[in-house]
């Protein structure tokens, strides 16, 4: 499962605080972009991984995966 360093969740809190205060430079900017995009698509997989992993229990008592129903994109 990928995870997103805590460097690099540090950086786009430290990004979100300065657009706030005084603005971002286009550079940083893209920086925030790459990093937000990189943070979601760990977020994704994980919720993904979690999902996989659930079983659902029928009123009879069987269990079935839950299966991959919609795609997260």
């Amino acid at each position: 499962m990928k995870t997103v360093e805590q460097s690099k969740i540090d950086r786009i809190n430290e990004l979100a605080r300065k657009a706030k205060a005084e603005g971002l430079t286009p550079e940083e900017e893209a920086e925030r972009a790459t990093l937000r995009a990189e943070y979601i698509a760990a977020y994704r997989e994980s919720l993904r991984g979690q999902l996989d992993g659930m079983v659902i229990q029928t009123p009879d008592g069987k269990k079935r995966p839950l299966g991959k129903k919609i795609p997260l994109n």
